[in-house]
């Protein structure tokens, strides 16, 4: 028989281990929302610059007589412009990926299984509304 203490040992250690196991999942729930967090971080800076690139292109062409920089601001809005729609498709197809490794996850405890359904179901109940 084995005694009360090393009883109590193992009882903890499968504990620990069901509670590490979850940990592991929470983990893994969190990853996947400061990936989403950092995509829409990119999405930001690249319209940051953007919008910085056509500003300066319309401020060369307003406030300038100078045609060399009358030339560089009507270069630099379309160039700001483009940059916008290249940012937009980025991030929808980040956004795509993203969304497609989330569908595919697969929770491992019974516990975890239920927080996630209640997620999808306050998804759902946003999207109705």
């Amino acid at each position: 028989m084995l005694n009360p203490d090393k009883e109590k040992i193992k009882k903890l250690k499968k504990k620990l281990k069901i509670q590490e196991k979850k940990n592991a999942e929470v983990r893994d729930q969190l990853a996947a929302q400061r990936t989403i967090f950092a995509n829409e971080r990119t999405l930001m800076a690249y319209l940051r610059t953007a919008m910085t690139i056509a500003i300066g292109g319309f401020a060369a062409l307003k406030f300038s007589n100078d045609m060399y920089l009358k030339i560089i601001g009507i270069t630099l809005i379309p160039i700001g412009v483009i940059l916008v729609i290249y940012s937009f498709v980025r991030y929808r197809q980040k956004q795509k990926l993203i969304e497609g490794h989330h569908q595919e996850y697969c929770p491992t405890s019974h516990e975890h299984e239920r927080a996630h359904a209640k997620e999808e179901g306050h998804k759902s109940d946003g999207l109705a509304s």
